[in-house]
C-alpha cells in the first residue's frame, strides 16, 4: 500500500490515513502493512515519530515528526490545545444546528473522569435510502479517548458505522441499506504552527468514497 502524502518537508510529514489502519503497533500483533508508521517509514526510507492518534476506523489527516525535537514541539502544541482539528461525521436523524458537549469522559472505568469539550455544527440534512442523516462538522477542543464518538452517542446521535457506541441492530440496518459498514468519521483538517518556520499550516483531506451513500464524496 502507498500512503497519500498531503505535506512533507525535512522536519515533518502529513498523510491521509485510510480507515482500518492503526497509527502505531498495539498490544496485539498486526501485519506491518496495517500500521501507518511502519508503512510510512518504509515508503519514505526514514524513521517517523507519532505525534497524535486517530482511531483505527477513522480516516484522514495524520501528522508525523521526522526527529525527536520536532516531535516534542508538536506534542506540546497538542497538549496545550494549540492545534486546530476539524472532523466530519455522519449520524442518523436530524441533529440541532449547533451545540457544544462538555461532558467529562473517562478512558475506562478504572480511570478518573477528565474535562472534555467538543463543538458540533450541522452542515447538511441528508435524505437517503428512506432515512434521514445529518452531516456534521466537529471541532474537538480536547483530545480524550474516543471523545467525538462518546459525545455523539451520549447525545443520542451515534456515528453511522459505530458498532462500539451505537446500537448494533440499527448499525446493521444502515449498513444493509447503504452498503457501507465502516465508521463515518473523517479527520478533515489539521492546523498547527511549524516548529522551525514558525508559520501556521493547515492541511486538509477530502471526504473519502465511503461517504458517498450519504453525501457526494470529494475524493
Amino acid at each position: 500500500m502507498l500512503l497519500e502524502v498531503l505535506y512533507q518537508d525535512q522536519w515533518l510529514i502529513v498523510i491521509d490515513k485510510p480507515a482500518g489502519m492503526l497509527v502505531h503497533p498495539g498490544r496485539e500483533p498486526e501485519p506491518a502493512d496495517q500500521i501507518a508508521m511502519k508503512v510510512l517509514r518504509d515508503q519514505i526510507g526514514h524513521r517517523v515519530q507519532t505525534v497524535h492518534r486517530l482511531d483505527r476506523p477513522t480516516s484522514g489527516v495524520l501528522l508525523f515528526a521526522l526527529d525527536e525535537k520536532i516531535e516534542a514541539d508538536l506534542r506540546r502544541q497538542f497538549e496545550q490545545q494549540e492545534v486546530g482539528k476539524l472532523y466530519r461525521a455522519v449520524v442518523p436523524g436530524e441533529t440541532p444546528e449547533r451545540w457544544v458537549s462538555c461532558d467529562p469522559l473517562q478512558k475506562n472505568p478504572e480511570e478518573p473522569f477528565r474535562e472534555a469539550s467538543t463543538e458540533f455544527v450541522r452542515s447538511e440534512v441528508i435524505k437517503a435510502h428512506e432515512e434521514t442523516f445529518s452531516l456534521l462538522e466537529v471541532t474537538p477542543k480536547t483530545g480524550r479517548y474516543h471523545q467525538i464518538r462518546k459525545h455523539l452517542s451520549e447525545r443520542g446521535f451515534p456515528i453511522v458505522g459505530d458498532y462500539l457506541y451505537g446500537d448494533v441492530k440499527k448499525m446493521d440496518q444502515l449498513a444493509a441499506l447503504t452498503g457501507q459498514s465502516r465508521l463515518m468519521l473523517h479527520a478533515a483538517e489539521l492546523t498547527f504552527f511549524h516548529p522551525v518556520e514558525g508559520i501556521e499550516i493547515s492541511i486538509g483531506s477530502v471526504l473519502p468514497k465511503r461517504f458517498s451513500p450519504f453525501v457526494r464524496a470529494e475524493g
